[in-house]
């Protein structure tokens, strides 16, 4: 997972997307697609369902699966493709990270930052400006967090159909939604270099290296030692269930305890928009705090990432279907969450498909409450079916 600090953001980033710029920073783009990231081809399927809808002069919003740290280089990939650059929100630490030239450059690109645990209302009045007005597409993941799960999208924040409908109430134009699948394939077998990989997981908690064992029984080997320790650390012994329960009941241990300090009823929300509440809880807590409170608000912080971290992780993920990329999926995890590194090493070429939904037609129904959520639901199915249907 992408460790990031939590606080107020120091400022808001807005976009400057520049046609000329864009293209200028091509060979950039190429270098790092094919270099770091290794997507060796990106395929289009019914590149006509967002085309056509930008023919019409419609107001775009563009809703992909966010399974990759690639994910934003292959949907610009997909606008150079269609010969039209698109703006993206980007949470507000991926600028605070990056150094003055490259924050210059995401500007350009079209991205501005969004406080993803507060209200960002100029982040929420520039989506919906640009839907209204701009002839660009804007991107937004509706997932927020980088799970690593390619084959199944994980529950879709409700920021983004709010953005519409609020943008299809006094839009002189049609505002479309269009639902759109991420799925990375490799072309090359890694499976050498994921045993290297593992090894390296083994030896780092003190394992001695089981090579005469299958990969795929070393990896859930493995993640059932890493869920013990941490099922020790918090709960004080470890459990008996399955996999996927364990992971439940120690995400909601470690929930429900900061959910009752913070005072917060989560209402059968899904575990990403629990973890978001209470860590907006948590921040204002630290920034209205006394020194003597700080470190229970930094655990706090601390403890939520580790709840996000164990939701990333479907407990049936590779025995359900143990292809290559599931399995590397996993293997992206824990070099991440384990070793620690920024992001995952990719260990072979890869290639990407971008399906394109029918795009759905945003008409605001003010005397319906759940509008929002029922738009989201509808976006998260429609994304899934994508990736079903390619994966068939």
């Amino acid at each position: 997972m992408n460790i990031y600090s939590y606080q107020t953001p120091p400022k808001w980033w807005a976009p400057k997307l520049s046609p000329f710029f864009f293209k200028f920073w091509t060979p950039l783009r190429k270098t790092a697609r094919l270099k770091k990231e290794q997507v060796k081809e990106v395929k289009l399927i019914n590149p006509e369902n967002l085309t056509d809808a930008m023919a019409g002069n419609n107001g775009i919003l563009i809703t992909p699966n966010h399974s990759s740290h690639a994910d934003p280089l292959v949907i610009c990939r997909t606008s150079e493709i269609v010969s039209k650059p698109f703006y993206y929100m980007a949470a507000w630490q991926v600028f605070a990270r990056s150094n003055f030239f490259r924050q210059h450059v995401l500007a350009q690109h079209g991205v501005f930052s969004v406080d993803r645990e507060g209200t960002d209302m100029r982040a929420f009045r520039q989506a919906v400006d640009i839907l209204q007005n701009k002839p660009n597409p804007l991107v937004i993941f509706p997932e927020g967090e980088i799970y690593h799960v390619n084959d199944r999208v994980t529950p879709f924040r409700d920021g983004p159909a709010a953005i519409a409908l609020t943008a299809a109430k006094r839009a002189d134009r049609e505002i479309m939604i269009i639902p759109t699948a991420v799925k990375y394939q490799y072309i090359q077998d890694p499976t050498d270099k994921l045993i290297e990989l593992m090894a390296t997981l083994e030896a780092n908690i003190l394992w001695r290296v089981r090579r005469d064992l299958p990969l795929t029984e070393r990896i859930y080997l493995f993640a059932q030692a890493m869920l013990a320790l941490k099922e020790l650390e918090y709960l004080g012994h470890t459990q008996d269930d399955s996999l996927t329960d364990r992971i439940r009941t120690l995400s909601e241990f470690i929930l429900q305890r900061i959910e009752e300090r913070c005072e917060i009823e989560h209402e059968n929300a899904s575990i990403p928009e629990r973890v978001k509440a209470c860590r907006r809880a948590a921040i204002k807590r630290l920034e209205d705090s006394d020194a003597d409170n700080l470190p229970q608000i930094k655990n706090d912080l601390d403890d939520l990432l580790i709840v996000t971290q164990l939701f990333s992780y479907p407990g049936d993920y590779i025995n359900a279907n143990p292809t290559i990329e599931r399995i590397a999926e996993t293997f992206d995890k824990f070099e991440e969450d384990i070793l620690k590194a920024p992001t995952a090493t990719i260990r072979a070429p890869r290639k990407v498909t971008v399906a394109f939904g029918s795009p759905i037609l945003v008409t605001p129904d003010r005397s319906n409450k759940n509008a929002i959520h029922r738009l989201t639901t509808k976006l998260e199915t429609e994304v899934q079916n994508l990736l079903d249907k390619i994966n068939r």
